[in-house]
């Protein structure tokens, strides 16, 4: 199976950042990146997989993260990347990190397979509920 790759500005639009910021991170070694045949810059799926994860570990608050609370609904499709997958026999549990949100998702495992779900690629989360808890921070 090939790995899924992302252009800089991919990489950017799935983490909430501007281009820029991104190459600053690829320049400071934050995340790893390599030219393609084509002499691009490009991440691999499962690197950006795992610095999503530690984005959204640190929070939306952290340095470079960008809160899109005020564009984005919650009954909005939110672009992002999947960063693990748990599958059973019969269910799988999906996280995706979709710029400052880590999102968690369950369905059944012959759907992932089906998706071709796996850390590092990239995925739409389309959030509906009626129901929704508030807690104090």
């Amino acid at each position: 199976m090939s790995v899924h790759s992302f252009r800089v500005a991919e990489a950017a639009e799935v983490l909430g950042v501007s281009d820029d910021t991104l190459r600053r991170w690829i320049d400071a070694g934050r995340l790893p990146a390599s030219r393609s045949g084509d002499g691009r810059t490009r991440v691999a799926g499962p690197d950006l997989a795992a610095f999503a994860r530690t984005l959204a570990e640190q929070g939306a608050g952290a340095p470079g993260t960008v809160s899109r609370a005020t564009s984005v609904s919650a009954r909005n499709r939110l672009r992002g990347i999947v960063t693990a997958v748990t599958r059973d026999t019969v269910m799988a549990q999906v996280e995706m990190v979709c710029g400052p949100y880590r999102l968690v998702s369950l369905m059944s495992s012959e759907a992932a397979a089906e998706l071709g779900l796996e850390p590092g690629v990239l995925a739409i989360a389309s959030v509906k509920s009626t129901n929704v808890v508030v807690e104090l921070p």
